[in-house]
């Protein structure tokens, strides 16, 4: 993955779910991989879902910030639970490390929060408060904001990204009813010509957020906000 498109808090990925996301995504860069006919990126990550058994021998080490299933969602309604149950485990055979789980399907996070690693940050994306037709498959972002809402436990992250154009004051309130440890903002680095906010209404909406919450702006945000 290129710098742009991780986080730079991130020492670590990990991915244990093979096949296609179910969500499908239409700015996904792992489209871009498969776009690129990288043979063991298509032959992993296309067809139905599987549990890539060999994953779950490797050792995690210690102290690391480990990007728990980057290339897919490990909490999609597809994926199977007993699947999730064994990535959980071997995590929290690791505890010397933080791990971030982020999904687009938030809800799902409830069935499993006693399996949880300690260190466990819980993340969801959530692009705008406005609506896109077509954009992905997953749950609306009114459904994911609902689930964070409703979750209790663990430090909470939100990722707006790829940022699109929202309703300024609508969408900070959104955020701020979360209540995020963080919010992680970044732009299209893909050239999908998505529907964006201008330069001052995203300059305004991370003063908003600042008010209330940490704000870790990722490099590709850079071309909407003219180089600040």
């Amino acid at each position: 993955m290129k710098k742009d498109n991780m986080y730079s808090w991130i020492t670590k990925t990990r991915n244990f779910i093979g096949g296609e996301c179910p969500h499908r995504c239409i700015y996904c860069y792992v489209n871009t991989l498969k776009l690129r006919k990288l043979p063991e990126i298509q032959k992993r990550y296309t067809g139905e879902l599987f549990l890539i058994d060999k994953e779950l021998s490797k050792r995690e080490g210690k102290g690391k910030t480990i990007f728990v299933q980057d290339c897919g969602d490990l909490f999609a309604e597809a994926v199977l639970t007993k699947w999730i149950v064994k990535v959980l485990e071997h995590c929290r055979d690791y505890p010397e490390n933080q791990y971030l789980f982020q999904t687009k399907n938030p809800k799902r996070f409830n069935d499993f929060i006693n399996k949880f690693p300690k260190g466990s940050i819980l993340a969801t994306t959530i692009e705008s408060n406005e609506n896109y037709p077509g954009l992905s498959g997953a749950p609306s972002q009114k459904e994911r904001s609902k689930a964070m809402c409703e979750l209790k436990c663990f430090p909470k992250m939100i990722s707006v990204e790829p940022v699109l154009d929202f309703n300024l004051d609508s969408f900070v309130e959104m955020i701020r009813k979360i209540n995020p440890k963080f919010v992680s903002i970044g732009a299209d680095s893909k050239g999908n010509h998505l529907t964006e906010p201008d330069s001052a209404k995203l300059r305004v909406f991370i003063n908003e957020l600042k008010k209330f919450t940490e704000v870790r702006i990722k490099n590709n945000l850079k071309r909407l906000l003219n180089g600040m």
